[in-house]
């Protein structure tokens, strides 16, 4: 395994819309999987996309357990959302590509979701609560979005400056 350099916004990679995994899951696609694990836990963070370490294909690795020492990683290849609930709910959300900004999001409060596991079994699942917001969030950068894009003009444009600012000190 091997961390994984996490692109920031405004990188042109994370506007990408990512491609499908073709053929099955794998070996090479459960390296990338194990090497996004470790990216993820290390950044900390509680999921990521391929296409943030600058791999767009529609894999997400993601672990949403609250202790460190039970984690409960889970794997997502070529997932898309079956079902939304009418019913909205507000979270307030961070991203690894836009670090140290945090604002609320609106999303279903519920999804179905359908998408390939770690071995290339097909799963259908409903999500909710935390799990239902963290995979919409990730399966929102598999098509170019950052959670930014739901937040007014002015707070993008804002958090973008912060985080360009924050990279620039980060480089002296």
């Amino acid at each position: 395994m091997a961390l994984r350099t996490i692109l920031t916004v405004p990188h042109p990679v994370l506007k990408q819309v990512s491609r499908p995994v073709e053929g099955g899951v794998t070996d090479e696609h459960r390296a990338l999987m194990d090497d996004m694990l470790e990216t993820m836990y290390e950044a900390p963070g509680v999921g990521l996309a391929a296409v943030q370490i600058g791999v767009p294909l529609r894999i997400i690795v993601m672990d949403i357990s609250a202790k460190e020492d039970e984690r409960e990683p889970r794997y997502f290849v070529n997932p898309e959302i079956t079902w939304k609930s009418d019913e909205l709910k507000s979270w307030e959300e961070g991203c690894l590509s836009v670090p140290e900004i945090y604002d609320d999001v609106e999303r279903p409060d519920r999804v179905k979701i359908r998408y390939l596991d770690y071995n290339g079994k097909e799963v259908e699942e409903e999500a909710d609560g935390l799990f239902a917001v963290c995979i919409q969030h990730e399966m929102d950068h598999l098509e170019g979005i950052v959670f930014l894009d739901h937040l007014s003009r002015l707070k993008r444009e804002s958090a973008i400056r912060k985080v360009k600012k924050a990279q620039r000190i980060e480089a002296l």
